[in-house]
């Protein structure tokens, strides 16, 4: 009974002693791991320190820059403004006649700037007088075959190109019925602008002349007949003054196309009206100024 009892103090003090150190290792467990929790967090805060740091020194670096810089410009402008300082002071010192020199160039500019001026006014007014004409001789020839006839505005110039087809028969230079009524609407857009002088230029294709035609002996003979014939119809007939008017002959040595086609040489095969432009207000502008 005595051995019963001494054994159960026995587990009975084991039993004890056992469940308070399992009590003690748990609590431990549980204090190492809010421990190595808080060394983790440590961890980090240390970390993000560090990257702290180095960011700062980064911008720190990045400032100093700046700064370098800054102070580079500071110098820049420092030394432009002795240089500017000291052409001032050079400027304060030059003589009246200098001054008088400047003065004078001043001048000269402003003249020249009106002469200019002019110029571009004048050009501008030729330029509108040409399209008026342009215009006005479109209209009165009315919806002709562009082939037959064309009339543009080249380098401030008005040409008027008539082709001999519609001028005259081949190897003539008698102009046919058709053309004389094309003429009459010419010289009525011409007359109504008696300031304007022109030239009639005949011109051929590179086909030598066949056979006797008249006192003809090649194409330049045969372009200046042509334009002498277009003159002298709109001066007898159309009462243009002759005095307005030239004829020229180019012969084959203008063409506007290929003469190895026949389109190219019914185009050589033409006459022009050629608008002389007025210089004369241009050569007004050219005399000196009283």
């Amino acid at each position: 009974m005595k051995i019963s009892y001494m054994v159960m103090v026995a587990i009975t003090t084991v039993s004890m002693v056992s469940c308070v150190s399992s009590k003690k290792f748990k609590a431990e467990q549980a204090r190492y791991a809010e421990l190595d929790g808080k060394y983790s967090q440590l961890q980090n805060d240390l970390k993000a320190c560090d990257d702290a740091k180095a960011e700062g020194a980064r911008k720190i670096t990045g400032l100093e820059s700046d700064v370098a810089n800054l102070n580079k410009q500071l110098e820049l402008v420092k030394e432009n403004n002795t240089s500017a300082l000291k052409q001032l002071q050079d400027l304060s010192v030059i003589s009246s006649s200098q001054a008088e020199s400047i003065k004078k160039s001043m001048e000269n500019l402003g003249m020249k700037d009106a002469y200019i001026q002019d110029l571009q006014t004048q050009m501008a007014k030729k330029d509108s007088l040409n399209m008026a004409l342009v215009m006005n001789l479109k209209g009165a020839i009315g919806n002709m075959d562009d082939q037959d006839i064309n009339i543009k505005v080249d380098k401030g110039v008005v040409f008027i190109d008539i082709s001999d087809k519609l001028l005259f028969k081949s190897g003539s230079y008698n102009i046919t019925p058709r053309a004389q009524e094309v003429l009459g609407k010419v010289a009525t857009v011409l007359k109504a602008q008696p300031d304007l002088e022109f030239m009639v230029e005949g011109h051929t294709d590179n086909a030598e002349l066949r056979g006797n035609i008249g006192p003809m002996k090649d194409n330049w003979d045969l372009s200046v007949m042509r334009a002498t014939s277009v003159v002298r119809t709109l001066q007898k007939k159309y009462g243009l003054d002759p005095a307005k008017m030239a004829a020229a002959g180019r012969g084959e040595f203008k063409p506007v196309a290929d003469n190895a086609t026949a389109d190219g040489k019914a185009a050589n095969r033409r006459t022009r009206i050629v608008i002389l432009p007025q210089l004369d207000q241009f050569y007004k502008l050219l005399e000196p100024k009283q």
